[in-house]
């Protein structure tokens, strides 16, 4: 489809048709939120500059971000984008701990700069890892076959693995580094809590803990501002980006101060568009709108209502092997072998496509596309999400009816 515009979690074509918008994570408080709107006209017409000069806006939004992390986390610095947020935060890795190698889930994103590109194995085989790359498996209990207490130790160990076998080939741990929703793994923001066992192994080889919040974070798990909380793990940074700015290009990394004392006095670094005036006013209304309408408890009650009505709908399906999820962040798994556990790529395509024809979109995930991703704006209300469930079960029902699903 071809956008023209969009109000809340209303995407229109240049026809005027409507289309119900569960996948855009980027506009979080909704598409044209006039409260964001408004802050970026009004910012425009009295000054755009960069961090440069001295603006009370800057200051002020950054004590209240950092005002929603653990005291440990107390140093922030703006980018443009999550890919240059990771690629500082590796910068800092590097220079602090003097290593270079990188840990990362086996289907993992996490930007598109020359150097994070090499430790984000879902861009596919014509973007080749770096030798300092190694990979742990995406924590899925469903393939791994474990649960609880030995989930937990298949996840340690294969950490422990990684790190040895990079101090086995001479590479030193600079960072593990997980997106605490793994959402290109397939969706995992459950089970918690082996999070903070992994992050003892990398800080045990000398290397840091970097929780990237570009998808999960400002509230949309439901659970709190950030995603990492949810594992009771402190990271030693955060990332942050996408719906920052609800579109308007805003990102940082969050740090425990003390990984910048030499970093900050010997390496040079500045970015001519981050913390501009303009970003800075978006994102201090976006904050605004998280707060002022609730949208993290929105999140967790839409989010439980979605969850409840798929595992209704889908019950006495074969294929669908799971459906998981915390707040406004779930994934649907498809199979077509439930002993095995087999990915159903072409059963997700089919939904995706005849739930676009019905004018809801959603998408999927994972490194065989067999998980449908719904991860929509976190305006999302209780109506819209009877509507998602109602076309959902529609196309259900006429899969069935046609052999397809079963």
């Amino acid at each position: 489809m071809t956008v023209d515009h969009a109000s809340g979690v209303h995407l229109y074509d240049p026809d005027g048709n409507e289309y119900l918008d569960v996948y855009n994570n980027v506009p979080c408080v909704g598409h044209a939120h006039p409260h964001v709107v408004e802050a970026v006209h009004a910012q425009m017409q009295r000054v755009n500059t960069n961090t440069r000069y001295l603006q009370p806006g800057l200051v002020d939004y950054a004590e209240r971000l950092l005002a929603t992390f653990p005291d440990e986390l107390g140093h922030v610095m703006f980018t443009c984008s999550g890919s240059e947020a990771n690629d500082l935060a590796m910068r800092v890795a590097h220079w602090h701990t003097g290593g270079t190698g990188v840990i990362v889930t086996a289907n993992a994103y996490h930007g598109v700069t020359e150097t994070v590109a090499t430790f984000s194995p879902s861009l596919g085989q014509h973007v080749p890892l770096g030798p300092h790359v190694r990979l742990i498996p995406a924590p899925d209990p469903l393939r791994l076959g474990v649960s609880g207490a030995e989930f937990n130790a298949v996840m340690r160990a294969s950490v422990q693995a990684a790190v040895d076998d990079l101090q086995r080939h001479g590479i030193a741990v600079a960072a593990l580094i997980t997106d605490c929703a793994f959402s290109s793994d397939g969706v995992h923001p459950d089970p918690t809590g082996w999070l903070a066992e992994a992050a003892t192994v990398v800080r045990e080889a000398g290397g840091l803990y970097i929780a990237d919040e570009v998808q999960p974070g400002f509230g949309r798990l439901g659970d709190g501002w950030w995603g990492f909380m949810r594992h009771g793990v402190i990271p030693d940074i955060v990332t942050m980006g996408k719906p920052m700015g609800n579109g308007v290009p805003i990102a940082a990394a969050v740090f425990q101060p003390e990984l910048l004392d030499s970093f900050g006095a010997r390496i040079r670094y500045f970015n001519t568009f981050g913390g501009n005036s303009v970003s800075i006013a978006a994102a201090q209304a976006v904050f605004d709108v998280i707060e002022d309408e609730h949208l993290i408890a929105n999140a967790q009650a839409v989010g439980r209502q979605i969850m409840a009505g798929l595992l209704s709908v889908t019950a006495n399906d074969a294929a669908v092997a799971e459906v998981r999820g915390s707040g406004l962040f779930i994934g649907v798994d498809l199979v077509c072998d439930r002993e095995r556990w087999t990915p159903d790529a072409a059963l997700a395509s089919e939904i995706v496509n005849r739930l676009r024809e019905r004018r809801v979109l959603i998408s999927a995930s994972g490194v065989d596309g067999n998980i449908l991703k719904i991860r929509p704006p976190m305006a999302f209300r209780a109506g819209d999400a009877d509507r998602l469930l109602s076309e959902f079960d529609a196309v259900c029902t006429q899969l069935r009816s046609e052999g397809i699903l079963h």
